[in-house]
């Protein structure tokens, strides 16, 4: 067709290398890319509802606008039917691109800008919010690439190529710590120190003026990052083979600074033996101990993964290629990046040939696809990872899928089924003394509890788990027991109480680089909550902001919809009718209510915490 659209930045449209002329009509753009970037299928009716509503006539407005978009392509064929066909097979779009560039990733640097770039429609309040969800979305899947590009680069040692993909991560979203730690880190591994510390400065400067926060220490650490392999190795296979026992074990056991300084060595004597399927295990030990059992060190635990990846596949290490692959989709499933996420555990379920690979797996495709809203494929996944796990005797495993199916069947209002998840991943946990899981569905099992009004239980099971979670020093665990404690005090009415803890807990769950995004948006809902009842609605205002902005950067449907839910509280007219556009795809039966009875969900919250405080606080 020799057609390329360009939707990225200033849209344009060119044939053959040469621009042509724009079709006349913001609008006519607008129909373009949701046609485009939409799932499913658009009626006429529907497209002109959403676009032209404020016409005389919306549906001859919307036939002159496809056939002003026929005339500026230049396709007769394009734009028929009803639903509206596209009809531009064989056209470049360079939104198309983003997904493809793991076939070249140079492709990614072409792409500038956001969609639809300085274009607003006026009088089309759902349209504009679906715009600015699908900016958020297609940014934050190219940043993800540009991210996973840059490790790969560096990983195999191509370390100035991997600067430019790494720059370009930081200047598309020079916000996020993790961006500008993987630039400090490739420029560390380029050999530039200077350059290295000046990024750290850079970094430092930017969060203290536009957040009002402190770089975390990871900062620093990632200047003076080395790789481990360019140390001096000393040889002995079986002295490999200790070190790895003994770092998996002080690690699962909780000495992680002993069992780290073990794979190290281990990836350090490994590299000299003539044994690159022992050299990929290694580094896939070590990998997988710093993206678990450090917070803040995802980055570097990354780019060993992907070393360990092109160890491992010159070796035909097949399970140690799948363990790394899963190990990396769960960083990516944690920061929110789900196209890379996705691609990950496709290539590990492609690889595992064991029911505890497949259980371990599967949970984790659970966990992606849960955070998305996507809870039918979700419960698919995790009952399959429960039935693996417990075939295999993977007692941790089954416990770990329980507790995500639990938060599934609790955020659908399926109290029944949550507690019978929550409390069978509860008892294998303690079974195991799982000492280090076990605030996750405690954090659960009490907000199940508080929604049931048991207060008195709630009060000690979450101040334990609270207790547990500081010890560990785990911000996703803090934040969660936090989280639930802030939910309680509301509940008996002590709202300044409720305030502080939920901001500890958004504190908490943020204090990394590596923050599970899930978490984040989960606190920040609660915030607005309260922020709502003590009618601090500016207030809740910054908080709606914050949690649309991570929630459509995250592909968090759900909670884009709840943001939707609360500027329409807030007083935004227009965005009931946008959150239900954007619930479309999300299976969740209780969210749907909300929308169809949006005073009902004015009336419960917060008063689900607070029955007694009603004609106070309205």
């Amino acid at each position: 067709m020799d057609l390329t659209i360009r939707l990225l930045g200033m849209p344009s449209i060119e044939r053959g290398g040469q621009p042509l002329r724009p079709p006349r009509g913001r609008k006519a753009w607008a129909v373009l890319a949701y046609l485009l970037l939409t799932d499913r299928q658009v009626s006429r009716q529907n497209l002109a509802e959403l676009l032209f509503g404020e016409a005389d006539d919306p549906l001859g407005a919307l036939r002159w606008t496809l056939a002003e978009l026929r005339r500026a392509i230049g396709v007769a064929e394009a734009f028929r039917g009803d639903p509206v066909s596209a009809g531009l097979d064989g056209a470049v779009i360079d939104i198309d691109i983003v997904s493809l560039t793991q076939h070249d990733p140079f492709a990614l640097l072409q792409l500038c800008g956001d969609l639809l770039e300085g274009l607003s429609i006026d009088g089309c309040p759902v349209f504009e919010s679906w715009l600015v969800v699908e900016r958020y979305r297609l940014s934050a899947e190219i940043e993800a690439r540009l991210r996973q590009t840059a490790v790969g680069l560096i990983a195999e040692g191509r370390v100035e190529d991997a600067v430019i993909f790494a720059s370009r991560a930081v200047a598309r979203n020079v916000l996020d710590e993790g961006n500008h730690e993987l630039l400090v880190r490739c420029l560390a591994a380029a050999g530039d120190e200077a350059g290295a510390l000046r990024q750290v400065a850079v970094c430092e400067d930017t969060l203290r003026r536009e957040l009002g926060v402190e770089a975390s220490s990871a900062l620093r650490a990632a200047a003076r990052w080395r790789d481990a392999s360019t140390e001096l190795p000393v040889s002995g296979r079986s002295e490999v083979q200790s070190l790895l026992e003994a770092g998996r074990a002080a690690v699962a056991a909780g000495a992680v600074e002993a069992g780290l300084d073990c794979l190290q060595r281990a990836v350090v004597k490994a590299a000299s033996c003539d044994d690159t399927g022992l050299h990929g295990r290694s580094l896939v030990a070590l990998g997988g101990a710093l993206v678990h059992g450090v917070r803040g060190r995802d980055g570097e635990g990354s780019i060993i993964l992907h070393e360990s990846i092109r160890v491992a596949s010159s070796a035909s290490d097949d399970h140690a290629v799948m363990t790394a692959c899963r190990e990396l989709g769960s960083v990516e499933v944690q920061a929110g990046r789900r196209p890379t996420a996705t691609a990950w555990l496709e290539r590990a379920t492609a690889l595992a040939d064991r029911d505890e690979s497949r259980a371990s797996i599967l949970g984790v495709q659970g966990m992606n696809v849960s955070d998305m809203g996507h809870y039918a494929e979700a419960f698919r996944f995790l009952h399959e990872s429960v039935e693996l796990a417990e075939r295999c005797g993977d007692a941790r495993q089954q416990a770990w899928s329980l507790s995500i199916l639990a938060r599934a069947h609790l955020l659908r209002e399926e109290h029944s089924q949550a507690a019978d998840a929550v409390n069978r991943s509860l008892e294998l946990a303690q079974e195991q003394r799982w000492l280090a899981f076990l605030p996750w569905p405690r954090a659960l099992k009490a907000e199940l509890d508080l929604r049931n009004g048991h207060e008195d239980t709630v009060a000690v099971d979450i101040e334990q788990a609270w207790a547990l979670s500081c010890q560990l020093g785990d911000p996703c665990w803090e934040g969660m027991t936090a989280r639930v404690l802030g939910l309680l005090s509301a509940r008996r009415g002590d709202y300044p109480s409720a305030t502080a803890w939920l901001e500890e807990a958004h504190r908490r769950c943020s204090a990394v680089t590596d923050r599970y995004q899930w978490v984040r948006a989960y606190v920040l809902d609660a915030m607005i909550e309260v922020a709502w009842s003590r009618h601090d609605h500016s207030h809740a205002t910054e908080l709606v902001d914050s949690l649309a902005s991570v929630a459509a950067r995250c592909e968090m449907r759900e909670f884009v919809v709840r943001a939707h839910l609360h500027r329409w509280r807030l007083g935004d007219p227009g965005a009931l009718a946008a959150g239900r556009l954007l619930a479309t795809d999300v299976d969740n039966p209780a969210l749907h209510r909300a929308l169809d009875a949006p005073r009902e969900f004015i009336d419960r919250y917060p008063n689900e915490f607070d029955h007694g405080q009603k004609d106070e606080h309205q």
